[in-house]
């Protein structure tokens, strides 16, 4: 008798019709507005993170590598590190009016919300 590997992979696909699931056709197309033209919110937060306090900004309507570019910029900004996600952008430590600061300089209609 020969023995057989059972596969524990999880993309076994029997049958797609269209491609894979993550392929960038199905993406949706952002549209870009200029900075004018958005209302950002800053608030600091530290819900869910074991204490740790994050400044969320949050309200962007930009592509994920303008996001990524911006969070970039916010971060050196700051002198602290974070990550851009889901249209928000999370900045380790509380940099509330730093933030609401730099933004309007960037043109971005910014308000801090929150306690």
């Amino acid at each position: 008798m020969a023995s057989q590997k059972k596969s524990t992979k999880g993309d076994r696909v029997v049958y797609s019709e269209f491609g894979t699931s993550g392929a960038a056709a199905f993406e949706r197309g952002v549209q870009e507005l200029p900075p004018n033209q958005q209302t950002i919110k800053v608030e600091v937060s530290r819900k869910g993170r074991k204490g740790k306090t994050v400044t969320i900004v949050s309200g962007f309507q930009l592509k994920s590598e303008t996001l990524t570019a911006l969070a970039k910029d916010l971060k050196a900004q700051c002198g602290s590190g974070g990550t851009a996600k889901d249209n928000t952008v999370e900045i380790q430590g509380d940099h509330a009016q730093k933030l609401v600061e730099v933004l309007s300089t960037k043109g971005y209609k910014a308000k801090r919300s929150g306690g």
